[in-house]
């Protein structure tokens, strides 16, 4: 098995996208090892709380809901590694909700427990594992936004308002590349934990991870053959399918392989043939979403239509 890690620390920038892709792809397929689950951990970029921080939180900041799935609030992962609202629909459910509201505590997966939100892998978890009404504590920001994106310096602010470049816009632009390689690595941190977990059998935990994987993805990502996903978005919406599917959760596993074959993940002929998909294969709904990205060769209704055409329906 390839590392990811390696294949990016050995490769040129130009090719680099290249060589992940096929670590990558050598990697969607993890080792399907028997274990037992373990309790739901926190995943290692959740985000730490401090008691400073929660007295911070004043009461009139905070509300609660408790609403029916679905849920058509859209989240985002912030800097901090929160889950933050970005979308808000117009349904009077959704009324308290205001764009840059973040989530703090959410009902667990399954029963009464309430979780603290430590990372937006978690929420996501939760949100999408829970089969009752989900309760959620939400912080207020009033249309506070700037967690979703990484802060800037006061320099860089002052010489961009004056249209200049110098100490300070090379200073951000240092302190971005040092940000953006921290987060590639501590995506191939989350990446390879996520495999490990799942050799063990432990699917739930290893959701959490790959969910955060998928939400680490880069804004605006373009690699060098054009492609808007990146490969580890591509093999982690994959694997967030076959934990689903291991799961009996083939609904979502069924949104989970929609999400990673639209993002350009293209071997379907591991997808036909995985047996960590057998579960969610079995379903009636999988051949119909398939055949819609890889059409197969003998087409089966064009057959029927011919058929009955000069077969007299026999």
């Amino acid at each position: 098995m390839h590392s990811i890690r390696a294949a990016m620390a050995s490769s040129a920038a130009p090719c680099a996208a290249r060589s992940v892709a096929v670590a990558a792809q050598k990697r969607a397929n993890p080792l399907r090892a028997k274990g037992v689950t373990a309790p739901i951990r926190r995943a290692r970029s959740a985000v730490r709380v401090s008691a400073e921080a929660e007295t911070a939180v004043k009461p009139e900041d905070l509300y609660e809901v408790t609403l029916e799935k679905p849920i058509d609030v859209k989240f985002m992962r912030g800097a901090d590694g929160g889950a933050y609202c970005v979308v808000v629909p117009p349904e009077p459910q959704y009324d308290d909700f205001e764009i840059g509201d973040k989530i703090l505590k959410i009902s667990a997966s399954f029963g009464n427990e309430i979780w603290e939100a430590e990372s937006y892998g978690q929420v996501m978890y939760a949100m999408k594992n829970r089969s009752g009404d989900i309760y959620l504590q939400m912080q207020k920001n009033y249309g506070d936004t700037s967690k979703l994106t990484a802060e800037k310096t006061d320099e860089f602010k002052t010489e961009r308002a004056g249209g200049n470049y110098g100490a300070g816009t090379k200073e951000q632009q240092m302190t971005n590349y040092s940000k953006k390689r921290e987060l590639e690595n501590q995506r191939l941190d989350l990446f390879d934990e996520a495999i490990d977990l799942y050799n063990k059998g432990d699917f739930d935990n290893a959701l959490i991870n790959f969910e955060e994987v998928a939400a680490l993805e880069p804004k605006n990502y373009m690699a060098d053959n054009f492609s808007t996903s990146s490969e580890l978005l591509k093999v982690s919406t994959y694997n967030i399918a076959c934990c689903f599917s291991k799961l009996g959760k083939n609904d979502l596993a069924l949104q989970s392989l929609k999400r990673c074959m639209g993002a350009g993940f293209d071997d379907y002929k591991q997808i036909r043939n995985d047996k960590s998909l057998e579960g969610v294969r079995k379903d009636p709904r999988f051949k119909e979403l398939i055949d819609k990205f890889d059409e197969p060769l003998f087409n089966e209704n064009a057959f029927n239509v011919f058929k009955g055409m000069f077969g007299g329906g026999k």
